[in-house]
């Protein structure tokens, strides 16, 4: 019995240790400089680490030098089996409002080891309030619309069953 105590206490304090050590400004970095090669670029104000988590404030997302976003806060938090990304204030760009809602107040998505398959997305904004998954085994993301509003720019895009509004995408 002591040797699986001292054996479970061991695998703890590996796990912390993983996850305070973690360079995570650096994966940062290398996310960006893959989405460079993509012609997208965040500029971001300023990048604030923490024992678990990564937050990314005021950044502008750009494409081919064209401003397409705004984000006022971005953040990461992960303990290596979940994983939560929450997203504060995304703002269109005022040229893209006729081709999709400008404003996202706050959209999270969740990932964990018990259901690795899945990735979980819910946001709110202009568009009402969706929530959905992508099921990255088959490669599809499906978004429910509930409570939709102002989505008349998107509905072409948008197929309708009888819980409402939704969008599906293979990827």
């Amino acid at each position: 019995m002591q040797m699986v105590k001292n054996i479970f206490i061991t695998l703890i304090v590996i796990w912390f240790a993983i996850l305070v050590f973690m360079p995570k400004k650096e994966m940062y970095y290398k996310l960006e400089e893959e989405l460079a090669k993509q012609d997208i670029k965040i500029n971001e104000k300023s990048i604030d680490e923490g024992l678990f988590t990564l937050t990314i404030k005021d950044a502008d997302i750009y494409t081919k030098g064209i401003k397409l976003a705004k984000v006022e806060k971005l953040s990461f938090f992960t303990l290596l089996l979940y994983t939560k990304v929450e997203l504060e204030n995304l703002l269109l760009d005022d040229s893209l409002k006729a081709m999709a809602p400008t404003k996202t107040q706050e959209a999270h998505m969740e990932h964990a080891i018990w259901n690795p398959l899945y990735v979980k997305v819910e946001a709110e904004g202009s568009f009402g309030v969706l929530e959905g998954n992508a099921a990255l085994g088959n490669r599809v993301l499906r978004l429910n619309f509930s409570d939709s509003k102002g989505i008349e720019m998107i509905q072409t895009h948008l197929q309708e069953d009888e819980k409402g509004w939704y969008y599906e995408t293979s990827f």
